[in-house]
């Protein structure tokens, strides 16, 4: 059973729940939720579509006011509810019993980590996910069509209330957690896991102190005794010190700019992609920084990546009988001795 927050089902009054400081929501953005809510109720027929809005109350560009003003504009058009999440976890549990409930829809909003959990409590059930962008990086936002500022996004989803067109993608996993577009063993899980500890800088300076972290786990964990890979693709094995996997496109973004690193897989292709980084030295940084950011250069085509397409699965062990970091959808998961990938084939609703 699924505990009601902020419904405001009795009144659509934004003045009947409590008020928070106006400061924490830019002036301009509240005016124009606020615009949306009165809009939405005055052309609209009565919601008969069911949506429970997941909020990840510690996202980095979320405020109490700022969840308020949304879910009081989705009103115009949905039937909402919206809980907070309070732990690891939590939103994939409150997803479980929303698809049992029979909600029509989900919206998660915050970072790829709330999207995550949502996908985890929705993979293979008929309730639809959507998205709202609360994170630094938003990338299944971005990838679903889904505009960057919330805003922009919320009109988005208020148009799609007649315009209702779910489709179904495919949805990944390793060992026991689904993923929605990417997943890594190795560098970029050490990277996700220095990030998350600090999350002020990580609010503050976004994608430069993801760039920056990367850089200084690379040269102090990884040039000198890395932890050593084996992964078992297509009938072969290829040794290496980290392991990238793709159930879509691109991988992530720097800013705007989509980082891509291994082709041919997308949200519907029913199949998954992967690179693997054979070694680790400072000499490479520059060249394999320079194809990830090139609009043409491909770093499946660096001398020291191996990439690899059309795949139904893949086998990740250790080497060197290190346990091995595992981040999705630049989640940090934990380490693991060994890593399987599989794809579920449109395994996932979702609309965008």
């Amino acid at each position: 059973m699924i505990a009601r927050f902020g419904r405001g089902a009795s009144s659509r009054n934004p003045g009947d729940v409590p008020v928070f400081p106006i400061e924490m929501v830019p002036a301009a953005q509240e005016a124009a939720l606020e615009r949306l809510a009165d809009t939405a109720t005055l052309e609209a027929p009565a919601p008969t579509r069911r949506m429970l809005v997941i909020v990840n109350p510690y996202a980095t560009t979320m405020s109490v006011r700022l969840r308020q003003l949304v879910v009081y504009a989705l009103q115009g058009r949905f039937e909402v509810d919206a809980v907070d999440t309070q732990r690891k976890a939590h939103a994939t549990e409150l997803c479980r019993a929303a698809a049992d409930e029979g909600y029509d829809v989900v919206v998660a909003f915050g970072g790829d980590g709330t999207v995550n959990e949502v996908a985890n409590g929705l993979a293979g059930s008929d309730t639809v996910l959507t998205c709202l962008p609360g994170g630094a990086t938003n990338v299944y936002c971005r990838m679903l069509g889904i505009p960057s500022d919330v805003v922009d996004a919320t009109e988005h989803l208020l148009g799609l209330a007649d315009a209702w067109r779910p489709r179904a993608v495919d949805i990944a996993r390793v060992n026991d957690r689904w993923f929605t577009f990417s997943a890594g063993c190795g560098l970029d899980a050490s990277v996700v896991e220095r990030v998350d500890s600090h999350p002020r800088l990580k609010a503050r300076f976004g994608p430069w102190y993801y760039a920056q972290a990367a850089v200084a786990t690379f040269l102090r964990s990884y040039v000198v005794n890395p932890p050593h890979v084996i992964a078992a693709i297509a009938g072969r094995e290829t040794k290496g010190v980290s392991v990238f996997v793709q159930n879509a496109q691109p991988y992530t973004y720097f800013r705007r700019r989509p980082i891509h690193l291994a082709g041919g897989t997308g949200l519907e292709s029913g199949d998954l992609s992967s690179a693997v980084l054979t070694r680790a030295n400072a000499l490479d940084v520059p060249t394999i920084a320079f194809r990830l950011l090139s609009r043409h250069a491909n770093v499946g085509g660096h001398r020291r990546v191996h990439a690899f397409d059309g795949l139904h699965g893949l086998r990740v062990r250790s080497f060197d009988e290190r346990p091995v970091p595992v981040q999705v959808d630049g989640d940090y998961i934990g380490v693991h001795e060994e890593a399987v990938f599989s794809v579920l084939e449109r395994g996932l609703k979702v609309l965008g």
